[in-house]
């Protein structure tokens, strides 16, 4: 699927896990085609960019995780451990993704153009250098608005289709108050602020925070489908704004973010078990 670092707020997944469970037998069937759908939609490939993200954490903290040495890779490795966030996701969607969406979404994931859409979202969401993905990116929005090209205003629907709510701003800063609030609880940092003086901060700076968000979202979009033609963008466009494939964006950022927000809650609370490196 297309870039998901910028999505669906995780909080609705409160009710879908009070679902009631499907049979065991049908269950099992509905596994692999919940497994054919991952991959043919390219999602199994976007939980796996998900540890990529926990290498940026420190920072956050104000740490430098060079600090920790091979300590830290270790830890990152097993808090994002893929098969157990894939496992999650796949639970889940086994007992909440209807068959109608399921079957829209891999209809048009599995055609020519669908294919190919995820081979270049999937080399995208695992280039490891996210700068040079984000100034390449903005060089190409930056030449595209000097030659008038409506390709810019594609990006724009595009990305208002995968977070059509407008929620994505608010799930990361919970993903981000979950994380500082574990880590100050662990005693990795001090946090001179509590839950809400700590939301009521992040409030104040939600309007800097989306107008970044979105330029980042042009600039992913514009590097990930430079290679794509006008038309066939707008036929990307127009899938994503079908009402199943809403559906569908829905419920996967909502997994997504839930699972960003579970496992850098257990990082933060884990990197208490770490120490400084020690020169030799």
């Amino acid at each position: 699927m297309t870039q998901f670092v910028r999505r669906f707020a995780f909080w609705f997944l409160a009710p879908l896990f009070a679902l009631v469970l499907i049979p065991l037998e049908l269950s099992a069937a509905n596994r692999d085609r919940i497994e054919a759908f991952l991959t043919t939609t390219g999602f199994d490939v976007a939980l796996e960019s998900i540890a990529l993200s926990s290498r940026s954490a420190p920072q956050m903290l104000g740490i430098d995780p060079e600090g920790f040495g091979s300590d830290w890779a270790r830890l990152a490795d097993e808090v994002f451990e893929v098969g157990a966030m894939h496992e999650t996701a796949v639970s889940i969607l086994e007992q909440t993704l209807s068959d109608e969406a399921l079957t829209h979404a891999v209809d048009f994931y599995a055609s020519d153009l669908g294919q190919r859409l995820v081979e270049a979202e999937n080399a995208s969401h695992m280039l490891e250098d996210d700068e040079a993905k984000q100034l390449e990116g903005q060089m190409i929005i930056s030449d595209l608005i000097k030659d008038g090209s409506e390709r810019v205003e594609s990006f724009k629907r595009m990305n208002n289709a995968i977070d059509s709510t407008g929620t994505a701003v608010r799930a990361l800063q919970e993903i981000q108050v979950r994380f500082l609030l574990a880590a100050s609880a662990s005693g990795v940092i001090e946090l001179q602020l509590d839950a809400d003086e700590l939301r009521a901060l992040m409030k104040r700076n939600e309007a800097g925070m989306r107008q970044s968000l979105q330029l980042s979202s042009l600039a992913g979009a514009a590097y990930t489908y430079q290679d794509f033609s006008d038309a066939d963008v707008v036929t990307y466009v127009e899938a994503l704004e079908q009402p199943l494939m809403q559906e569908v964006y829905e419920l996967l950022n909502a997994i997504q973010y839930e699972i960003m927000a579970m496992r850098f809650e257990v990082l933060a609370a884990r990197m208490a078990e770490l120490h400084p490196a020690q020169d030799i």
